[in-house]
């Protein structure tokens, strides 16, 4: 290491070694979803442990936010690249413990519009979540975000 490195940064990097090898993951990509995302669309902890993903969004294979101006479209896309981000980890819906809505909305109705759909697949009395109205999203046109933490069942 450097000599004008910091003790801060020193530590920070022995930090970063030390939980690395205390809390392994594994990095997790979709082969049928958006490559051109500058991150990975989930991590599994160790079998038996949990999946958590990112945010998914309402994107096609080509990167294009779908349904511009449509909650309910935009809604079912994101929960779409959600389920199929969680399929690549080894996981189904049913093994979801905890998700996040975020829908980009200062309206309380444009919240429940998204939530029936995530009902959809959740059911009424699904797992644990959190469901937010958020001034702007990442992505340009974009509404809703769905992020999910699954039990991995191995």
């Amino acid at each position: 290491m450097k000599a004008n490195v910091s003790p801060l940064q020193r530590a920070a990097v022995a930090w970063g070694r030390w939980h690395t090898a205390l809390v392994p993951r594994e990095l997790i990509d979709s082969p049928t979803l958006y490559a051109g995302v500058p991150y990975s669309y989930a991590a599994r902890t160790p079998a038996g442990g949990s999946v958590f993903t990112a945010g998914a969004c309402p994107l096609d294979a080509d990167g294009d936010v779908v349904s511009q101006g449509d909650i309910v479209g935009q809604t079912r896309q994101a929960l779409e690249n959600v389920i199929t981000t969680l399929a690549s980890a080894g996981c189904k819906p049913e093994d979801v413990v905890k998700t996040t809505v975020y829908v980009a909305t200062t309206d309380h109705a444009d919240l429940a519009v998204a939530w029936r759909v995530v009902e959809e697949v959740f059911g009424k009395r699904g797992p644990p979540s959190t469901l937010l109205g958020v001034s702007v999203l990442g992505w340009p046109e974009q509404l809703v975000e769905i992020e999910a933490v699954a039990a991995h069942p191995s």
